[in-house]
């Protein structure tokens, strides 16, 4: 099944539960789209996908300006992963096509 569509992703950080909804868009080993979440709406960037394994980018300025570097992995219609934030660390990620 392609990745192509919307989901919603959901990183578990010292801050709580942040949500965000993407809609994804692969073309070969490129993947695009666009996240919303509190801080508006960003160009995800850097995307790639092989096979099941996903990455991307997006940066934020709320609730402080850093690029969340996500990599994972996504069968059907979940996804799980982790992402970096920055100095902050690593937080796992989940995601479901919405």
């Amino acid at each position: 099944m392609s990745i192509d569509g919307k989901w919603t992703v959901t990183v578990q950080s010292p801050m709580g539960a942040q949500k965000s909804d993407i809609d994804f868009k692969a073309d070969g080993g490129t993947l695009t789209g666009t996240a919303s979440g509190q801080g508006g709406t960003q160009q995800i960037a850097d995307g790639k996908i092989d096979g099941a394994n996903i990455s991307w980018k997006v940066s934020i300025t709320t609730p402080f300006p850093m690029t969340l570097e996500f990599a994972g992995t996504y069968a059907d219609a979940t996804m799980s992963g982790n992402v970096k934030a920055g100095s902050f660390g690593s937080f796992p990620f989940s995601g479901v096509r919405s």
